[in-house]
């Protein structure tokens, strides 16, 4: 590897850990209260350290006790939707399948709907989504196993299967939720929001995202075999079965924790890994760090604008929706329907 090759690596690095930084921090200065840059870092100081630096208490407040936990939740879940968008794109070599494709979305919305009916409490949501959302992507595994293996075309049919199951039940709890109280509540967690941001539920979905992406930090390199097709794969030595679970049990981790506390965000999975694959490549080296970034930025900014740009908050999957569909119609063109 040339010097110049090296440097030019470094830059795309360092590019891509500054740009969620610099989103953090606009994100966390802006709103319909506004917070100077200057006490942003004095409020992070004074949590940090202890020490106060004048910074006035309504400041302190809501940067550390709402700003802060919701950009950090913005960033996780961009990324985690992003990344495990990617991972699915490579493994199944189709441009058009996206993070929910196995079926976690719908079952974590069913989980999300019988928890409100059952509980209706916000933590009990967010472990009956997880819970419903992992064992949709089971389901479709164990689906896709019925012709005696795990190939390509039996996995997606078992996550379309699963999806049209969950997405059935779901209909039946709206069918039977109270029309003023309960069914209003599931149809909003559906829409997708960051709104109900704490930091308890930042921690529980934090693990599960954060070991996710790790995972597929990890696996990037068996990814790029992968994505050259069974065949190819097994002829290097790799074994693809276990392989194949590995990544999507990752993926699924990943996305599951995300939709526990997010809701319902469609097409990031899908949008942002084209974005950077049109500039950086197909090769998941760089595919993987890029989706993770560019998908925190790009969760982080829509959540901006959702809070920002009226009185009363837009849900995410409205503004990710607007976005996705010109997007995919213009996928759709480009690829003409084909598989890579």
């Amino acid at each position: 590897m040339t010097e110049q090759h090296k440097e030019h690596n470094l830059i795309k690095a360092a590019v891509l850990v500054l740009l969620p930084i610099f989103f953090f921090l606009a994100a966390v200065c802006v709103g319909r209260y506004s917070v100077s840059a200057g006490d942003v870092c004095k409020s992070f100081w004074t949590a940090a350290f202890g020490t106060d630096l004048g910074v006035n208490d309504q400041v302190f407040s809501v940067v550390m006790n709402l700003r802060v936990p919701r950009a950090l939740q913005g960033l996780l879940v961009g990324a985690s939707l992003a990344v495990s968008g990617a991972c699915f794109q490579s493994l199944f070599r189709n441009p058009l399948v996206s993070s929910g494709m196995l079926g976690v979305s719908n079952g974590a919305g069913f989980g999300a709907a019988l928890s409100i009916l059952l509980f209706n409490s916000m933590t009990m949501t967010a472990v009956f989504s997880f819970g419903f959302g992992t064992l949709a992507v089971v389901l479709a595994y164990l689906t896709g196993k019925v012709s005696g293996g795990t190939p390509t075309i039996t996995l997606v049919l078992g996550g379309t299967i699963i999806q049209s199951i969950f997405s059935a039940l779901l209909s039946l709890l709206k069918y039977i939720a109270d029309p003023y109280s309960q069914l209003p509540a599931i149809t909003f967690w559906l829409m997708g929001s960051l709104a109900s941001t704490k930091s308890e539920e930042l921690l529980f979905s934090a693990i599960p995202m954060v070991v996710g992406i790790i995972g597929m930090i990890l696996f990037r390199w068996r990814l790029n075999v992968l994505s050259m097709g069974d065949r190819e794969a097994r002829t290097l030595g790799l074994n693809v079965g276990l392989n194949k679970g590995i990544v999507i049990g990752l993926a699924t981790l990943a996305t599951a924790g995300a939709v526990c506390v997010s809701g319902v965000i469609g097409w990031v999975g899908l949008v942002v890994p084209h974005m950077c694959r049109m500039v950086i490549g197909s090769d998941n080296k760089w595919l993987i760090p890029a989706s993770i970034s560019i998908g925190a930025c790009f969760m982080v900014f829509v959540d901006t604008i959702c809070r920002t740009i009226t009185g009363a908050e837009i849900p995410l999957g409205i503004v990710t929706a607007i976005v996705g569909g010109p997007f995919f119609i213009y996928l759709l063109k480009k690829t003409k329907g084909k598989n890579w």
